[in-house]
């Protein structure tokens, strides 16, 4: 995301507009432009090791993103840390949604679809159930949204699904995230999409990702 989080702010159909190519964190929403690749410092990076057809170990030491927890992610998906910047940048607080901040995208394009799991993290208290309330609060164009209670590996966590709407889109497009609580913090796991087929088709490495997670050791 280049060295703040400022480089992933592009104008849309050259108005005066500001949007977040990168992040999901934008104030209307991003609908139109949450999918779109963030700019990251020094290039693409692997997303870990290498070691079966399920992808790779991410979260833990020594990989692309240090997290609260470790994951699998699935074969052919990359991930690269976000980096937002000082906290005194006005462009910092659009890598924040809710009481979390953009801290790592895997993205799907290397195995053939557009989109990106993006997770964020927090280092306040709160359920996984308030910290994804407070993150959905920042979804101003989200609608039919549910609540569930569910499993992330062997972590409590909670999953929301909605629907986002907005007038850059044709139709209405489903997206999804979930929160769990670490000892090293609250993480969101969030999938979106460029549209509903495209959300649908990167699913299983969204439910990859949920049934392997564990706290980092």
């Amino acid at each position: 995301m280049g060295q703040n989080v400022a480089r992933c702010i592009v104008p849309v159909a050259a108005v005066a507009v500001l949007m977040l190519a990168g992040c999901s964190s934008a104030p209307d929403g991003g609908a139109a432009a949450r999918d779109q690749p963030a700019k990251k410092p020094g290039g693409s990076a692997p997303a870990g090791t290498r070691d079966d057809a399920e992808g790779a170990a991410l979260g833990g030491s020594g990989t692309a993103c240090a997290l609260p927890v470790t994951f699998r992610t699935a074969a052919d998906w990359t991930a690269e840390k976000v980096t937002a910047g000082d906290e005194d940048d006005v462009f910092s607080s659009l890598a924040r949604q809710g009481p979390v901040k953009l801290v790592c995208e895997i993205d799907a394009k290397p195995a053939g679809n557009i989109g990106y799991l993006r997770v964020w993290t927090g280092e306040g208290g709160g359920s996984p159930r308030e910290v994804l309330e407070g993150f959905m609060a920042d979804e101003k164009n989200a609608g039919t949204i549910r609540y569930r209670e569910t499993e992330a590996g062997e972590l409590p966590a909670v999953e929301v699904t909605y629907l986002i709407t907005s007038e850059l889109l044709d139709e209405p497009k489903k997206e999804r995230a979930l929160a769990v609580g670490a000892p090293g913090g609250a993480v969101v796991l969030h999938l979106g999409g460029l549209d509903t087929q495209e959300h649908e088709q990167m699913l299983p490495a969204y439910e990859l990702a949920r049934k392997t997670m564990a706290a980092t050791g």
